[in-house]
């Protein structure tokens, strides 16, 4: 943890702190919100919320004429149907922070989303979701500015009573962080600890009301003693103010690199502060003496999102979420996911995800068609959940072609004659392309292909469960025709082989330049193993066992290593970089090759494995250290 600055100045503090919104529905027995201050703007008069009998949450501190509240535990608001929605309106606010707390209990959750920020009826600027856990009789608490949420990893139970907080930016990157709290009222932000969840993106610069909804009959739950404030739990504001962060990569390459985030303030230069950040080190304009600025924290490492705390005459907490400084991957492409089992796809240098839920995940072991045997892992997934992405270098002419393994493991899951897509051509700014489908038919499948989001376009073969297929889709730019060529001879595959299945786009395609895997839906997408992906302009890269990623000459000696150099050659000896991970997937070496040669006086005994990369190409190796 890296601090800079503590000076010792006069505090100037302002007592003109604001609530903007309050409310402990203690109404007439069923009574309605309707009638009291809040509006339907959707299904107005239908299921309309009530409140019930006495049925006010008790959360010591917060609930109670003794607690945060002040209020009587009365009555409390009761979404247990689907109907009518409502929302409060309150002066907009169109700057600064939004804090809002509530207690919930919730009986059943179905997941979908049940309260939140919004300026006019359906225009939603923050959204609260509950949702079924994967562990049997737990659920999870989730936020986002969209419909779709970014969800705790902590499970929580049913039937019991939660303080959740939320703190929103009002703007359009719109960062939000949810605290969820089965005991205690943090006094400030500081003491309330890491958030459940924190994020950004898709926010709304004016928020003026709160809503409730109900979704769902299924989902059912009780919420009580609703606040919201400028300041955290209407604490006394602090002068010093933290505009949206900016974040920059300072590389991009294939390697974990560094980045830089800039925050600018405002309010500064009238009290005490000490700054601390979780990763990299802080500099720039000084808020103790400047009246304004940029605080700069720099060399912090890709993929780690940050803290910024400040404390003393304030208590902020700025929650920072690492960019992703990954490069365009070169063709032609290759890609055996030699990955540590259990990673997430989307983490990965050549990968991103493009959405949230449940991972694309490496898995143990390869995939073999014919002559061709996978190196390194696998893809897994099934169901709904993140897609993952991975660019390339665009190319506008010719004709490109995509080839892979896969099989699917198990369709029990998906409902007969259900299809999806699950491997798609994309453009660089992921537009989908071209689509490979899957398609139930009883125990079996068929193969389809599209440019279209739905296909009646399927190859007449029903294929079983676990057998290996091989697939190679393909463009010509200048015919505008899209061929699959399902198990084709890898031994004699060039452009003119028959194609299995063609397609022709209805609006010509301009640019490729992506590649993605879908994950749709439980009831769509079965469970698939997925490798060997090749991407190239050129057919001879796909024929017999050929890996265009293979670094002809390389050698690496001495193996076992028992002194402290470790050397390399290849037939180019051009530049290399190497990474070096232990048997846990940790990365404890990645450096360039100076002189031919690493030093390894560091690394323990033990076995490591070894990426070697050259030009654009990658090779592995494994290692013992002795």
């Amino acid at each position: 943890m890296k601090k800079i600055y503590f000076l010792s100045l006069v505090l100037i503090s302002s007592l003109s702190y604001s609530q903007i919104l309050s409310d402990d529905f203690n109404y007439t027995d069923g009574d309605l919100l309707t009638n009291n201050g809040w509006t339907g703007f959707s299904g107005t008069g239908t299921q309309s919320i009530d409140v019930g009998t006495a049925n006010g949450l008790i959360y010591p501190g917060y609930s109670g004429t003794s607690g945060f509240t002040g209020a009587v535990e009365g009555n409390a608001v009761q979404l247990d149907n689907t109907g009518e929605d409502v929302n409060k309106t309150f002066t907009a606010v169109t700057s600064g922070a939004i804090y809002y707390s509530f207690l919930v209990n919730v009986n059943s959750g179905t997941t979908g989303y049940f309260a939140g920020l919004n300026t006019t009826g359906t225009n939603f600027g923050n959204r609260i979701f509950v949702r079924p856990s994967s562990t049997s009789g737990k659920i999870n608490f989730g936020i986002s500015n969209t419909s779709t949420a970014n969800y705790s990893v902590t499970d929580f139970d049913l039937n019991t009573t939660y303080l959740i907080i939320v703190k929103y930016d009002v703007t359009t990157t719109g960062s939000y962080s949810m605290w969820v709290k089965s005991s205690g009222v943090p006094p400030t932000e500081v003491d309330a600890g890491s958030p459940e969840v924190t994020n950004s993106g898709s926010g709304s610069a004016t928020i003026s009301g709160f809503f409730f909804r109900q979704y769902s009959a299924t989902q059912n739950l009780t919420i009580d003693g609703l606040r919201m404030y400028t300041t955290w739990l209407n604490t006394t504001p602090c002068n010093l103010v933290l505009g949206a962060e900016s974040t920059n990569c300072d590389a991009i390459t294939i390697s974990l690199d560094t980045y830089t985030a800039t925050i600018p303030f405002t309010g500064g230069g009238t009290a005490s502060y000490t700054l601390n950040t979780t990763n990299g080190a802080i500099s720039g304009d000084n808020p103790n003496s400047s009246a304004s600025g940029n605080i700069i924290i720099s060399g912090i490492t890709e993929t780690t999102d940050i803290t910024l705390t400040i404390s003393g005459d304030c208590n902020i907490v700025k929650n920072i979420s690492s960019p992703e400084c990954k490069p365009i991957n070169t063709l032609p492409y290759n890609e055996p996911f030699n990955y540590t089992v259990g990673n997430s796809l989307g983490l990965e240098q050549m990968w991103t995800n493009v959405n949230s839920g449940d991972d694309i995940v490496i898995t143990s072991g390869s995939l073999t068609y014919g002559s061709l045997v996978g190196s390194g892992n696998s893809a897994s997934f099934a169901g709904v959940g993140i897609d993952c992405f991975t660019p390339f270098t665009s190319t506008t002419n010719g004709t490109l072609y995509a080839g892979f393994m896969f099989n699917v493991t198990d369709l029990s899951a998906v409902t007969d004659n259900n299809e999806t897509y699950f491997a798609v051509l994309t453009d660089a700014a992921q537009s989908f392309q071209a689509r490979l489908f899957t398609k139930k038919v009883g125990t079996q499948y068929q193969i389809g292909f599209d440019s279209a989001s739905t296909t009646t376009n399927y190859d007449t073969t029903l294929r079983n469960e676990n057998d290996v297929v091989y697939v190679i889709i393909g463009y010509d730019f200048t015919g505008n025709l899209l061929n699959a060529w399902i198990n084709p001879d890898l031994s004699t595959f060039n452009s003119s082989t028959p194609a299995t299945l063609t397609n022709t786009p209805a609006t010509a395609i301009t640019e490729l330049g992506g590649f993605l895997l879908r994950q749709q839906a439980d009831a769509n997408t079965p469970a698939i193993t997925f490798d060997e992906l090749k991407i190239s302009t050129a057919t001879t890269d796909f024929l017999g066992t050929k890996s265009f990623d293979t670094i002809e000459g390389l050698t690496m000696y001495p193996n076992p290593v028992a002194g402290n150099v470790l050397h390399f050659s290849s037939a180019a000896n051009a530049d290399m970089t190497v990474q070096i991970f232990d048997i846990v997937g940790k990365q404890v070496i990645n450096t360039k090759v100076t002189n031919n040669s690493i030093n390894t006086t560091n690394l323990n005994a033990g076995m490591y494995i070894v990426k070697i990369t050259e030009e654009g190409k990658t090779a592995t190796r494994k290692l013992v250290v002795k």
